[in-house]
């Protein structure tokens, strides 16, 4: 199974770019490290329900940044084990209820500031008790509900495959073992959500979406199984649709006729890497859009030139730099959305 970003990475995204379109690293340092000393702003209190998964989009930029030591390490761990309720599922923040969603990130986290030992020091059995909260949210049909209330979706069984395989808790991972979860019913339910144009939706019979083609593909990735289910022709019909999503602006949208948005640089870009066609769409015209979307005076990333900005904007549109080949960017892992030397220590040890 091959992860690489592709022929596209390492093209030179620079070239041609005027000098005001310069990434400001320092400013988008700056601006992450910013996010938790605004707690005198409503916006503070809003986001709330966002709190550990914003966590993990800040710390995965400053990776891709280069600045991994840039949030204090103890506070980053203190609070996402803070987060862990009794069930083993860990809440957006402190007294919310465990989901799925916010499990992922506070595992991914862990996985970045390299905490599972500080984990297993702090909870008896902690990586185990995690994956029994993840195997328990299986459903008969394969996937995965969000939480005890039975919501389904595609990003809560890509979460799973990302989540039990950080921990590494996959059945392939730990074959003695007696499986936590049916990986075939999983990836028989992904395959079940591919439609005609190539795309995938959120379940079967749902509108192609890029989001869903990077929550499927990602998931056929961690399970070991989107090679031999696409083939080379399954790959040029999906890289077709997605490269279409690259408009004359050079961003990319997540379904035709919708606007462009730089997160779409990580839902369209990762998908393209993980089936080698990066370089079907021009990488020069997306870093020239997705560097338009920065604020280069106070850092931070915004869906469109002249938005707002926001972390989750921040990371995604720095990933798209990644894939795009951008000087002293970190290269991102297409399946994972860390930094692939990270993955490459905590999940593929063999």
């Amino acid at each position: 199974m091959s992860l690489a970003a592709g022929p596209g990475r390492g093209g030179g995204a620079e070239k041609q770019l005027p000098e005001e379109l310069s990434l400001v690293v320092d400013k988008h340092v700056a601006y992450i490290q910013s996010l938790d000393t605004r707690r005198d702003e409503l916006e503070y209190h809003l986001t709330e329900h966002l709190r550990v998964s914003g966590i993990y989009w800040g710390l995965t930029a400053l990776h891709l940044l280069g600045h991994p030591d840039a949030l204090p390490r103890n506070g980053v761990l203190d609070f996402v084990c803070s987060c862990l309720r009794e069930n083993g599922g860990f809440g957006a923040a402190q007294g919310h209820d465990a989901h799925m969603l916010y499990t992922v990130s506070a595992v991914q986290v862990l996985a970045l500031i390299d905490g599972f030992e500080d984990l297993e020091r702090r909870v008896e059995n902690g990586k185990m008790k995690i994956a029994k909260f993840i195997s328990g949210l299986q459903q008969p049909n394969g996937t995965f509900a969000g939480d005890e209330w039975g919501e389904t979706d595609t990003r809560f069984l890509y979460g799973a495959l990302n989540a039990l395989s950080l921990l590494q808790m996959l059945p392939s991972q730990r074959p003695s073992e007696a499986p936590l979860i049916d990986v075939p019913a999983a990836t028989a339910h992904i395959k079940a959500c591919q439609n005609f144009d190539g795309g995938f939706g959120v379940a079967p019979g749902r509108e192609s979406h890029s989001g869903q083609v990077f929550t499927c593909l990602a998931a056929l990735s961690i399970a070991g199984e989107l090679d031999s289910y696409l083939g080379e022709e399954g790959k040029d019909r999906l890289g077709a649709w997605l490269s279409e999503r690259q408009l004359a602006s050079g961003g990319l949208n997540g379904r035709p006729e919708k606007l462009v948005d730089s997160c779409y640089s990580w839902w369209v870009g990762s998908s393209l890497a993980m089936i080698g066609r990066f370089h079907w769409i021009n990488g020069q015209k997306l870093t020239k859009f997705i560097l338009e979307c920065q604020d280069p005076e106070q850092g931070g990333f915004a869906d469109r030139p002249g938005d707002m900005v926001d972390v989750f904007h921040t990371v995604f549109a720095i990933t798209g730099l990644s894939f795009a080949g951008y000087p002293g960017i970190v290269e991102v892992d297409p399946a994972y959305c860390m930094p692939k030397h990270v993955i490459d220590k905590v999940v593929r040890r063999c």
